[in-house]
């Protein structure tokens, strides 16, 4: 668990990313490649990733150099998703360039110590050993991130939209409280799910608040920076991904899909709807979500909030949904097993 403690000057200056994080979207892709975990919700890319990957020669690039690095484990190099990243490609590898030889040391003795890692990583304190990097960096980007680029700008926008509805009804405190099953807020704190093998820990913002960043290719627990000296950024899953819920009721699924514990309960509609609630739904919203007419969404939102599991208010001529705390609970218990990203603490 990740316990994260705002002040009030904290509250005021958290933030929500506006793009996504290319370097990020990098490491989290190569999550991707390393992990069954997930696997149905990015299927298509998956296996468009793997063939752009032999049509150009990279696949020996990704499995000696890439995936050494960025091990879907408790830890890989904080200056390897420089928060810099965030205003772009361009901006982020220029930051993985300006970090000092020593803090490239230090972080790759971690790297060493908590995975173990190949003597040849110790070279990228070497300024000309990280360009050859970044531009390795480049090629896979363009290779198999790149091209997907206008599907995960849609889905950032989209979680953006729900953010900022929370932000309407309830402040940053009604954006913190909607993160997703993943993430509670118990003010003053964020409390984030860590994988098991990370160890519990707290961050103090101490004002300098903090910024949320979704992410495409992230699956299941969000992530900090493992050093508590930088600025704070804390990445996150995008766990309602449309062609995702498609494939969890899809007849013959795989048995890692985390919907169907919730299908089986539930029924598949009212699973569609409470999974759409984690990020905020109206009732046409859950509609669409769930391949219902209106009235029969307006139903299930309405069995879901009777059992206690989401809320209701009005915004504007619509009315939005989302989850208790008592929904949040059953939706991270059903996403429990499937859920597991690198993550950057030890």
């Amino acid at each position: 668990m990740l316990r994260i403690h705002f002040s009030d000057a904290d509250l005021g200056r958290t933030r929500l990313a506006s793009a996504p994080d290319p370097l990020w979207e990098i490491a989290a892709s190569l999550h991707r490649l390393q992990s069954r975990k997930g696997r149905w919700a990015y299927a298509g890319w998956y296996r468009t990733a793997r063939q752009r990957l032999r049509e150009k020669g990279l696949e020996r690039l990704v499995l000696d150099v890439l995936l050494p690095l960025y091990p879907r484990a408790a830890y890989f190099p904080d200056f390897l998703t420089p928060v810099h990243a965030m205003d772009g490609f361009d901006a982020g590898v220029e930051s993985i360039l300006a970090t000092p030889p020593q803090r490239v040391l230090e972080e790759m003795t971690i790297l060493d110590r908590t995975v173990g890692a190949p003597p040849w990583v110790a070279e990228l304190a070497r300024l000309e050993a990280r360009k050859e990097f970044v531009d390795m960096l480049r090629v896979y980007h363009e290779a198999v991130v790149a091209p997907c680029e206008d599907q995960v700008m849609a889905r950032i926008e989209a979680e953006r939209a729900a953010r900022c509805r929370g932000i309407m009804t309830g402040g940053v405190e009604g954006m913190l409280a909607g993160l997703g099953p993943m993430m509670r807020w118990r003010p003053p704190v964020l409390e984030a799910a860590y994988p098991v093998q990370a160890a519990d820990r707290d961050l103090h913002l101490e004002g300098r608040g903090l910024t949320l960043v979704p992410s495409y290719f992230n699956w299941g627990e969000p992530v900090a920076f493992a050093d508590p000296e930088l600025p704070p950024v804390l990445w996150y899953s995008l766990l309602h991904e449309p062609d995702a819920r498609e494939a969890a009721h899809r007849s013959g699924a795989g048995s890692d899909v985390p919907g169907r514990p919730l299908a089986a309960l539930l029924g598949r509609a009212r699973a569609v709807a409470l999974y759409a609630a984690s990020t905020g739904a109206t009732t046409g919203e859950i509609a669409r979500a769930a391949g219902v007419s209106a009235s029969s969404a307006s139903r299930h939102a309405t069995a879901l909030r009777d059992a206690g599991l989401v809320t209701t208010v009005r915004h504007g001529p619509a009315v939005l949904h989302t989850l208790t705390p008592v929904g949040a609970s059953v939706l991270r218990a059903a996403l429990g097993p499937a859920a597991g990203t690198g993550a950057k603490t030890v």
